[in-house]
């Protein structure tokens, strides 16, 4: 006999209190541009992403060989850093092999939002992968939509 498993969806991030449990699998959605950002940089070989709050912590791994910044604000590339917020920065990039810092106006606050769950993130480009894994697993499952600035958007919710 299999146990019936629960998928919620929290439709913004100031809603995730209501639903976070310490428990779920967390599947991050910010397609425009995070989590798309994720998904193409792992395709075009990356080895790893470590999701910052803010520009000037991402800026720590800019000296550090292997790595390369990246950062957005309210849809906008910030000077200084490698790369912006969008999945064509990272298409025939010199990525392959090398671990990028992230930090976005949405997604990655969305991703630190959830750091006591188990947190995965979902776009187009791996929602295949997404399902596999999440049969897989067999656990609960929280769809966080990270939003626009806190608030409610279109786009996540429809993906999810």
């Amino acid at each position: 006999m299999s146990i019936q498993k629960n998928i919620q969806v929290c439709f913004s991030i100031n809603q995730f209190d209501k639903y976070a449990d310490g428990v779920s699998t967390v599947v991050v959605v910010d397609l425009l541009r995070a989590t798309s950002v994720i998904s193409t940089a792992f395709e075009c070989g990356i080895n790893a992403v470590i999701p910052v709050k803010t520009p000037e912590e991402a800026l720590l791994y800019k000296n550090i060989e292997n790595h390369i910044v990246a950062a957005e604000r309210n849809t906008l590339r910030l000077e200084g850093f490698d790369y912006g917020n969008s999945p064509y920065h990272y298409i025939n990039s010199d990525v392959k092999g090398k671990i990028l810092a992230l930090t976005t106006t949405n997604g990655t606050k969305a991703i630190h939002l959830a750091k006591d769950h188990k947190v995965i993130t979902a776009s187009f480009v791996n929602i295949d992968a997404v399902i596999n894994y999440l049969v897989k697993e067999n656990n609960d499952v929280i769809i966080l939509c990270a939003g626009w600035k806190d608030v409610f958007n279109l786009e996540d919710p429809i993906f999810a």
